[in-house]
């Protein structure tokens, strides 16, 4: 994601007052999933718009709340210092109310997610192995993410947001290492809903920085009161149940005893 803060003003600002323009349709998106371009005083900025209206209802998801969701996943990313998720508002737009988020160029998956023929090779030594697959001529091979501090941070975003459906392809893989995440529709369930491609993380110790994260979520009262205008009040204490025993079991939880651990399909 381009520059600091300024820039993220900017782009916020963009996002909020401009003028937003449909420009096509994301055909794979479960949801109506909207690519636009917002203009403002000569400025231009890439977005995808996804209105209320377009949700699809879902059987553990309460109907017309997925918008919000992914603003609190936002503002969550942003109150740690995370920067994850791309800059993301919420507007009227053509369709009515709906979310709104930059939309982020040059990515490529690569960066994260690989297949492994061989895992004793010296290529897949910066990668964690998480999934058997078989390849289209027949032969075995694993599905593998990347090792390392950006996809570990989203990994850890995840079990705080209780993040549903983190599939390969809602990772972002900038050219300076940076990865973002997207498509953040299915957070914050009451329930332990934790579904997720990066499990090579399981079990491994919190790191300072990470505890000092957590607690800064925890004791940060305007992002509670910016979560409790989006989320239940089940939700919200669900969201500090999970930043609690993070802290006190002080470690990444594991896919052990979870029915479905990886979403379908992984990427």
């Amino acid at each position: 994601m381009d520059g600091g803060p300024d820039a993220m003003n900017g782009i916020e600002r963009l996002l909020r007052g401009g003028e937003l323009t449909v420009e096509g349709r994301l055909t794979e998106a479960s949801n109506a999933t909207l690519y636009c371009r917002v203009e403002l005083d000569g400025a231009s900025v890439a977005c995808v718009y996804k209105p209320v209206a377009g949700e699809r209802p879902l059987h553990d998801f309460p109907d017309g709340t997925l918008a919000a969701r992914e603003l609190a996943a936002y503002a969550v990313s942003e109150a740690a210092g995370w920067r994850i998720v791309p800059c993301t508002i919420e507007r009227d737009g053509p369709f009515g109310r709906g979310m709104v988020q930059q939309w982020i160029e040059d990515t490529d998956l690569s960066g994260a997610v690989t297949v492994l023929k061989d895992l004793r090779s010296q290529d897949a030594e910066d990668w964690c192995p998480v999934l058997a697959v078989q390849l289209s001529d027949g032969s075995d091979a694993v599905l593998a993410h990347r090792d390392g501090p950006a996809l570990r941070r989203i990994a850890l975003f995840d079990v705080v947001v209780n993040n549903a459906d983190r599939k390969g392809g809602h990772l972002l893989p900038l050219a300076d290492g940076t990865v973002l995440g997207i498509d953040h529709g299915l957070t914050f369930h009451a329930e332990d809903k934790l579904r997720t491609l990066l499990w090579g993380f399981a079990d491994r110790e919190l790191e300072p920085v990470e505890r000092a994260e957590l607690e800064k979520l925890r004791d940060d009262e305007q992002l509670a009161g910016r979560l409790a205008e989006l989320l239940t009040r089940a939700e919200l204490a669900a969201f500090r149940e999970r930043i609690e025993e993070l802290l006190a079991v002080g470690a990444l939880p594991g896919p052990d005893g979870r029915m479905r651990p990886v979403p379908w399909p992984p990427v």
